[in-house]
């Protein structure tokens, strides 16, 4: 049942240093939560995050914004029990700490620009109670209590069901799984630069791109080509624009930051040409709602092929076309084209996966109203999703990267 809350006269100034003070404690929980899904045994990193709520609530008790207040008392309770090491953190926690935080800035935001704001007490008690019925003694209940509370929290993000399901995206970056029992790859993000327009000068791009060494002549020639040709390809969807400087920036980042164990000029062709394949999928199928039917699947599928034979009679640029025909691979041998597992998948098409996995979950969908999601949020999720699709090795150089970017940010 909807209750309506309204302040009392608290003083507008106080109110502003509240809001502003919720928002970067808001901020700096999400930067804990990001980096706790590659340190979830970090103890400061706990303590931290525990602080955050704990003076969020200490905060809003200060102007009396009461309804809040005992979800943020449940959050901090289950917090206290991580951070005594008596219960284990969890991708499922994660998202509970982040929805409720959501649920507390939202109701602060409306009451101060609109003097109230309503709030469904019912649900919240439901929370509540679902949260206090996690206890170190019943561990094995931990997973399906917490994902009671996010559901309740927000039934669209029933993640149980969408590892369950055929993708129904019909961008490039997402990967439309096979409709019967493969696991579906959320879509993508990028990172860490500024977005560079595709009409700027390529000379001046390439240099952005941190090459470690010089291009060849023929090398720019051929980058420059590429980036190019992508240009009217990105122009087919008003979501695609500025998609492939943003995937190569950050690929090249994430390379440079692991030592450079793919070539980098091969690894920058494949940013570039990976979705090429895309602008020969009819209109109708890209910008479709739908779930697609097998087909449609198949059609979408086969962009991967014409995107490598661009590169087919390219001899120099044979790795890059291998990092292109496999970038949809998995490492459980669910994705596609071929199934490959783990050992079969080359290193650049597993760092280019996360790239594009992480560009599509920041940028926006026509086929799904929830994104884009922010980059910490991003990050979060793709560690949900990553076990058997993404590699360990280059997710902890993606996790490492991203917490130190974003932490900049």
């Amino acid at each position: 049942m909807l209750k309506v809350f309204q302040h009392d006269d608290t003083d507008a100034d106080v109110l502003a240093d509240l809001l502003e003070e919720i928002n970067e404690l808001y901020e700096a929980s999400e930067q804990y939560l990001m980096e706790l899904e590659a340190t979830p045994d970090d103890t400061e990193l706990l303590r931290s995050l525990f602080r955050s709520v704990h003076t969020i609530k200490g905060d809003l008790g200060l102007v009396n914004f009461t309804p809040m207040l005992p979800i943020l008392q449940r959050v901090e309770d289950l917090l206290d029990l991580l951070r005594k090491g008596e219960i284990r953190y969890s991708h499922t926690m994660s998202d509970l700490v982040l929805l409720s935080l959501d649920r507390v800035k939202n109701f602060v935001e409306n009451c101060i620009r609109e003097g109230n704001t309503s709030y469904d007490e019912e649900l919240l008690g439901l929370v509540e109670r679902q949260i206090t019925k996690i206890k170190p003694n019943n561990s094995d209940q931990h997973e399906k209590l917490l994902h009671d509370c996010v559901l309740l929290l927000n039934p669209k993000l029933d993640f149980q069901a969408e590892m369950a399901e055929p993708s129904d995206s019909t961008e490039p970056s997402v990967d439309p799984v096979q409709p019967d029992n493969s696991a579906p790859v959320k879509a993508q993000t990028p990172v860490s630069a500024p977005v560079v327009d595709n009409t700027g000068s390529p000379t001046v791009f390439f240099n952005e791109l941190g090459f470690t060494k010089p291009l060849t002549p023929q090398q720019e020639s051929d980058l420059r080509f590429f980036r190019e040709i992508m240009v009217p390809v990105e122009q087919r969807s008003r979501y695609w624009e500025g998609r492939c400087d943003r995937v190569a920036k950050l690929a090249l980042l994430l390379n440079r930051l692991a030592k450079s164990p793919v070539d980098e000029t091969q690894l920058a062709v494949a940013c570039y040409v990976h979705d090429f394949g895309m602008a020969f999928m009819p209109l109708e199928l890209l910008y479709k709602i739908e779930p697609l039917e097998q087909l449609e699947f198949n059609l979408l599928r086969s962009h991967v092929f014409k995107s490598a034979k661009l590169l087919e009679h390219l001899s120099e640029w044979n790795e890059a076309r291998r990092i292109v025909m496999q970038h949809h691979e998995r490492l459980d041998g669910t994705g596609y084209p071929m199934g490959l597992k783990e050992k079969d998948i080359c290193e650049g098409a597993k760092l280019l996966a996360i790239v594009d996995t992480f560009d599509a979950m920041t940028h926006p969908r026509n086929h799904d109203a929830n994104r884009p999601i922010s980059k910490k949020q991003a990050v979060i999720e793709i560690n949900k999703i990553c076990e058997g699709q993404l590699c360990p090795k280059w997710m902890k150089v993606f996790n490492s990267a991203m917490a130190k970017l974003l932490q900049r940010a």
